[in-house]
């Protein structure tokens, strides 16, 4: 029976130190404090007093305007800038991207954190993998989040990115 408790306090221990890193790590990639997806500029100024202008803002499709930058944060490894990206004067999609050219696998060890990650927060992953790039996707609630590595030489990358759920009628596609 010694062999048992001991196995069962070693396990315990193990989910224990699990448990403390993944909360680390949630902490790491998780939107900042205060920072929810709706919330407008003046709100997100509010939560994050530190963020600029950007002076080229980003366009993507849908009419979201990336016009909002913070501190760079360390997530896995890489340095990655968060940018704000708002629409219909709502904050729509949060990207934090790292250039990866300089780490030796190209960001790859911190993909595979982060979709590590995303396992331990939003459960198994929507997947795909073809020769240079790597995705994964979760959905929670009204929120989509998802994981890109890039691994061309010349513009290696990694993406983190948070964005409002557009569910769309079928009719629409």
């Amino acid at each position: 029976m010694p062999n048992v408790r001991f196995t069962v306090s070693f396990l315990r221990a193990l989910a224990a130190s699990a448990v403390f890193f993944a909360t680390g790590a949630l902490h790491a990639q998780a939107l900042p404090p205060g920072v929810r997806l709706g919330m407008t500029a003046d709100e997100l100024h509010a939560a994050l007093p530190a963020v600029e202008r950007v002076q080229r803002p980003q366009r993507l499709t849908g009419g979201l305007l990336g016009s909002w930058r913070a501190t760079p944060v360390e997530i896995a490894g890489l340095m990655f800038e968060p940018t704000f990206f708002f629409a219909a004067s709502e904050l729509r999609r949060v990207e934090y991207v790292a250039t990866a050219q300089a780490a030796p696998d190209s960001g790859a060890s911190a993909f595979g954190q982060l979709v590590q990650w995303g396992r331990g927060v939003f459960g198994n992953e929507l997947a795909s993998r073809d020769p240079g790039s790597a995705y994964a996707a979760w959905t929670s609630g009204d929120t989509d989040v998802y994981v890109q590595q890039v691994s061309d030489p010349r513009r290696a990358s990694v993406r983190l990115v948070y964005k409002a759920r557009q569910l769309r009628d079928g009719s629409e596609l």
